[in-house]
């Protein structure tokens, strides 16, 4: 091997094997020969023809196989651009006779899987890149289809998942996800169910029925639902009843999202900020126009403009300033450190917006006294029911930067890359471009 060879070999990168020749081809597939003098353009490509060294493996078991069964057509790999200029890396393949597991199977490549006509490093490049661009914006870096970058990216994302420990579902988040008013499905919503140990979802179905809920349930082992411990879901009647009429889910328990119970308190106090500005005359009009962040907004939240301005409201009519106390006094009893504080808390609640004459407060009364028990269990468990909305805010960036999935078990897998997060830090970047690089052959096991 000479020198120039022992140096593109070295840049090549993959243990046992050598390049024997590097030639360019321009895009009609001709040879480019470079001439004295002159710079070959850097659209065109260049070929990587390699030989392997050492004996080959088995593309099924991995065993040393010194004898050959076939002997195949050259076949290329688009690789990673170097200084630029598009590579690919091109051999011709053999089916080896292997003695361990007797078959005929294509010997095993260090660049590329089975079927891939990319390496695995271009793949985790493109998937690294996909993960904050559209696919069709990394087809373009790459000079390549959208296609490919996709089938890549699912590629890379098996080897990802294939690292991963299988994690216990102890701990499930129910959610619905609305598609919006254009979408062409049938079911304007989707129910998304997560692991929010991990914060990672684990299964998305069309429509928020019981229904919905009962068919991911029913791909669940008995042994699988003896672990759940919980299921933190918002008050959709339907969730809860799917869960409850699981008689193997008789010993979960079922929590109510903080979020969505202060979102009905704020639906109330809303109403009742109507009735005593908007539905009051012209005046009392003008006075609450523009306010309804404001009286939303918590009081420690607030600084002292925002809260005389509340003071000022609160003057006109007693009845509101009483339900923005209750609302604020409801989100610091949904943070109580134990159950029993919980309850002291919800039942003083219940008590203050027991009055007929109060609509708003009093439909908000009989919503947390029916979901009485699913709330206090949030003081007995803490689940980290803020990773239900994170999800629900990575899964709009993704599908606004796609414009819409058709493909929900892709999404799903996207999604939980997405949500896992490998590349926040350094070394999770290094891990994750690591499941690119060749496994080296002295690792695996000779035939026996």
């Amino acid at each position: 091997m000479g020198q120039r060879s022992r140096e593109l070999t070295q840049v090549f990168g993959y243990s046992g094997w050598v390049v024997q020749e590097v030639f360019f081809e321009d895009v009609q597939g001709r040879r480019v020969v470079p001439l004295a003098g002159y710079d070959v353009p850097q659209d065109v490509l260049a070929v990587l023809r390699v030989r392997r060294r050492w004996t080959a493996r088995c593309g099924t078991c991995g065993a040393i196989c010194g004898k050959t069964h076939e002997q195949l057509g050259a076949r290329r790999w688009k690789d990673l651009p170097w200084a630029g200029r598009p590579i690919v890396i091109e051999y011709a393949p053999i089916r080896v006779k292997c003695k361990r597991c007797g078959s005929h199977a294509e010997e095993l490549l260090a660049w590329a899987d089975k079927y891939q006509r990319a390496t695995r490093r271009f793949e985790q490049h493109m998937t690294l890149d996909a993960f904050s661009m559209p696919l069709l914006h990394v087809a373009t870096k790459y000079g390549v289809s959208w296609g490919t970058v996709r089938r890549a990216e699912v590629a890379a994302i098996a080897r990802w998942e294939a690292t991963r420990p299988e994690v216990l579902l102890r701990f499930v988040g129910l959610d619905e996800k609305y598609l919006g008013r254009r979408n062409k499905w049938d079911d304007k919503f989707v129910t998304i169910v997560s692991n929010l140990e991990t914060g990672e979802p684990i299964w998305i179905g069309f429509g928020r029925r019981e229904e919905t809920v009962k068919g991911w349930l029913d791909t669940l082992s008995p042994e699988q639902k003896a672990g759940i411990v919980l299921f933190s879901m918002d008050m959709h009647q339907p969730f809860k009843n799917a869960v409850r009429n699981d008689p193997a889910l008789a010993h979960a328990a079922i929590t109510h999202d903080p979020f969505h119970v202060i979102k009905r308190a704020g639906e109330a106090i809303t109403e009742l900020r109507r009735e005593v500005f908007f539905r009051a005359g012209t005046e009392m009009r003008r006075i609450g126009r523009g306010m309804r962040w404001l009286v939303l907004r918590a009081w420690e939240k607030c600084d002292a403009d925002q809260r005389a301005t509340l003071q000022r409201l609160f003057s006109f009519n007693a009845k509101l300033g009483r339900a923005y106390q209750i609302v604020d006094e409801l989100r610091h009893v949904l943070h109580a450190p134990d159950q029993a504080a919980m309850t002291t808390g919800l039942s003083r609640i219940l008590r203050r917006t027991e009055r007929r004459d109060n609509v708003p407060m009093r439909k908000l009364h009989d919503s947390l006294d029916s979901h009485f028990r699913e709330i206090i269990a949030l003081g007995e468990h803490h689940p980290p029911t803020g990773r239900v909305e994170a999800l629900n805010n990575n899964w709009e960036t993704l599908v606004r930067r796609a414009r819409g999935y058709r493909d929900l078990d892709y999404l799903v897998r996207k999604l939980r890359f997405m949500t896992a997060n490998p590349v926040r830090r350094e070394d999770g970047v290094r891990r994750f471009i690591a499941l690119g690089l060749p496994v080296p052959p002295k690792t695996l096991k000779r035939a026996a």
